[in-house]
């Protein structure tokens, strides 16, 4: 086509396609699920794909991904509704303040928003959480950035790195990886990034910039939430760890077991995402729930409450699934995985960078996640011995770098900080970026291990 080569013509096609999905979410404020749809069309009409298969082939990666990642999450957040309502968030808050001490209470909330995260969306996690580092700044005299930088690093690695977040979940179904072991690794990668971009980077930064909350929002969310019988810091680790436990359990007989031992097999369905995440859910209904004084009308309600903030992540995840779909049907991500064979670029760097750019760009980590996994797919066919859940990792760690003014996520973190947009870039931004390089450094270090 224009006289141009299949392969070369397919790329063109390709990159026009993805500056067009850019510009649409960025410069015309069109909402990513709408944008992705248009993307995908455009770039099966484009390809010299038949009009009948254009639709076919975006309906067929809508449904592929949401049959598993939309019962995920959907079970996901109710879970972390559950929690958030019963206090069980604030248990685990207030024990690891009360075991660090307040000088230390820096490492306290990181390791909070780093188990609390687990289960919970980002915003949620944030919104949840932001009202206790303002009460732990009031109290202590600690600047409000030492307090919440390390917390806002230990919310969002796990929602790029760890299971069940949409982003990891979504890059696990696409690259075929193992869910048990990329939590494992998510967790192994995980943790050292949020210390160092989290506590450690909020120990230099705050000194520079130390916050400066608004008065009017420190009377208004400042106060200790009044919960007269929330579950035990025990209670509530044990049911927000259950699905993880059993998860990795299944990945531990998968390792041991022959396939047809019937304790594997067993296992393989207990430790599935959905049937974790299930088990743990209905012991939410009593750790959570009954044993709480909630009556089922209320545990209900907050069942159908926690569900109306995930319908536009579900409906952006299924529409990018359409859109990787389209990048495999046209033979876009095959031309692209060809490219990296012959240049020899690292399958897990290939991975990190495509997603930094959309992130960039986009300013979604869910899409660059979807939309990096897809382009990168391909190459995992082509070059043996790539290790799937550590590509999952990359992808996820390149979503995450240098948030911007295209991020909502930036103007959430500015406003509640109180912060000018110079300073949202050294601390928040600069974060976000330091997430994004340590874990892919780490992650390389882990690739020449496993």
């Amino acid at each position: 086509m224009l006289g141009l080569p299949m392969d070369t013509y397919l790329l063109l096609d390709a990159l026009v396609t993805i500056i067009g999905l850019v510009l649409l979410i960025t410069k015309f404020k069109i909402h990513p699920f709408v944008a992705l749809i248009l993307a995908s069309g455009f770039l099966g009409l484009t390809s010299g794909m038949s009009v009948v298969k254009v639709m076919k082939s975006f309906q067929d990666g809508f449904g592929g991904v949401l049959g598993f990642v939309g019962i995920v999450l959907a079970l996901g957040t109710m879970l972390g509704k559950l929690m958030a309502d019963s206090g069980g968030a604030d248990q685990i808050a207030q024990t690891l303040i009360r075991s660090f001490g307040v000088k230390k209470v820096h490492w306290a909330m990181m390791f909070s928003a780093f188990l609390v995260g687990i289960p919970l969306f980002f915003e949620i996690g944030f919104v949840l959480l932001v009202p206790l580092v303002f009460i732990v700044a009031r109290r202590s005299g600690v600047s409000l950035v030492k307090v919440g930088i390390p917390l806002l690093a230990g919310l969002s690695v796990v929602h790029g790195l760890v299971p069940p977040h949409p982003g990891p979940l979504l890059a696990i179904g696409v690259f075929g990886a193992d869910i048990g072991k990329t939590i494992f690794y998510g967790l192994i990668v995980g943790l050292p990034t949020a210390v160092i971009a989290g506590p450690i980077f909020a120990n230099f930064i705050s000194k520079r910039i130390p916050g400066n909350p608004s008065k009017e929002l420190m009377d208004q969310i400042a106060k200790e939430a009044v919960i007269e019988n929330p579950p035990s810091f025990t209670v509530t680790l044990i049911t927000v760890l259950l699905p993880v436990f059993l998860m990795l359990l299944k990945t531990l007989s998968d390792v041991v077991l022959p396939a047809d031992h019937i304790i594997r097999q067993w296992m393989d369905f207990i430790g599935h995402p959905i049937s974790a995440l299930l088990f743990a859910l209905l012991l939410a209904f009593y750790t959570f729930g009954r044993a709480r004084g909630f009556d089922r009308q209320h545990i209900m309600k907050l069942l159908d409450q926690s569900l109306a903030p995930t319908a536009a992540i579900i409906l952006i995840v299924g529409a990018g699934g359409g859109f990787k779909q389209m990048l495999v049907d046209t033979g876009v991500g095959n031309v692209i995985g060809q490219m990296a064979v012959h240049a020899q670029i690292s399958p897990i760097m290939l991975a990190w960078l495509v997603a930094a750019v959309i992130r960039i760009a986009t300013g979604s980590a869910t899409v660059a996640t979807i939309t990096g996994a897809g382009i990168v797919a391909p190459v995992v066919g082509m070059i043996p011995g790539v290790n799937r859940e550590l590509l999952v990792l990359a992808t996820g760690a390149g979503s995450l770098i240098l948030s911007h003014v295209n991020d909502a996520g930036f103007w959430l973190v500015k406003q509640y900080f109180n912060m000018t947009v110079a300073e949202t870039f050294k601390t928040w931004s600069m974060m976000e970026t330091i997430l994004s390089v340590v874990a892919i450094i780490f992650i390389m270090g882990l690739s020449y291990v496993v």
